[in-house]
């Protein structure tokens, strides 16, 4: 190749990192887009992409679970990435020659090889962030007690509804297992599964932290919806080891994974 073609071949490829339009589904993974420092190629997300604050600004083609198909076509990504839950919409976008990448965040070890996956594609570094989970998971402290521990989503007053907790194969009991503790659901089955307060009393929980979203569900009552939950019959509500945790990260597989595994750790051992 003489040197006129290679600075043409050049110049094509530095005109299409230029112009690269991407897409992402989910705001786990917008926070990894932006992390990777390529969110200036970001032109649309999904509704509660709220981190960074400059996700906000970018245009919304629907909730991450319903995304509008239409919408997505008309601002012609040259990339869309989603999680595995979105799969049946790649594939529809697929089929109008749309390039799609899909992830999957399920447990510590998807989040970390999803980042790299992700970063391969858009030619970036992903070892700095890779290392700094890698560093919150190796500098975890173990509590020398052991009780059994139950993740509970979201702070509500009444308990009569289902109650969402996280079980098996989810990054939270990998969290559990890495703080040395036992998740009291002890099927791996579900990752969310639904329970009863009659079940919470049968599986008789050590502690019980509630992950909270200000967010999503500013209008609880805090003192009362604690009160709901003391006045159950269980271990953790006879030691006071009930306890909310409302960090906004709290929720998102994301890279910052590694403040989850800090925090919850922390929570644990406390």
């Amino acid at each position: 190749m003489n040197i006129k073609l290679l600075f043409l071949a050049l110049f094509f490829v530095f005109t299409l990192e230029a112009n690269e339009r991407i897409i992402s589904l989910s705001p786990s993974v917008t926070e990894i887009i932006y992390a990777l420092k390529k969110g200036d190629s970001l032109v649309a997300t999904s509704e509660f992409s709220l981190y960074p604050p400059e996700a906000k600004e970018l245009k919304l083609i629907g909730g991450y679970s319903n995304p509008n198909l239409e919408k997505i076509i008309s601002l012609c990504p040259t990339l869309v990435i989603g999680q595995d839950f979105n799969q049946a919409t790649l594939e529809k976008l697929e089929r109008f020659g749309i390039k799609t990448l899909m992830v999957k965040l399920q447990q510590i070890n998807d989040i970390k090889n999803s980042i790299l996956k992700i970063a391969y594609e858009l030619h970036v570094d992903s070892k700095p962030i890779v290392d700094e989970i890698q560093s919150a998971i190796n500098s975890v402290a173990k509590g020398k007690e052991s009780h059994k521990v139950m993740i509970v989503f979201g702070l509500y007053e009444d308990l009569s509804r289902g109650i969402y907790i996280a079980g098996g194969g989810i990054f939270y009991d990998d969290i559990i297992k890495l703080c040395g503790k036992t998740n009291a659901y002890a099927s791996s089955d579900t990752n969310q599964p639904s329970l009863s307060y009659e079940n919470v009393i049968a599986l008789n929980p050590d502690q019980i932290i509630i992950l909270h979203s200000n967010a999503s569900n500013s209008g609880v009552n805090r003192q009362r919806a604690l009160s709901a939950w003391h006045s159950l019959p269980t271990n953790a509500s006879k030691n006071r080891r009930i306890t909310v945790i409302d960090e906004s990260y709290i929720h998102i597989p994301s890279n910052r994974v590694a403040l989850i595994i800090k925090r919850i750790c922390e929570e644990i051992n406390r």
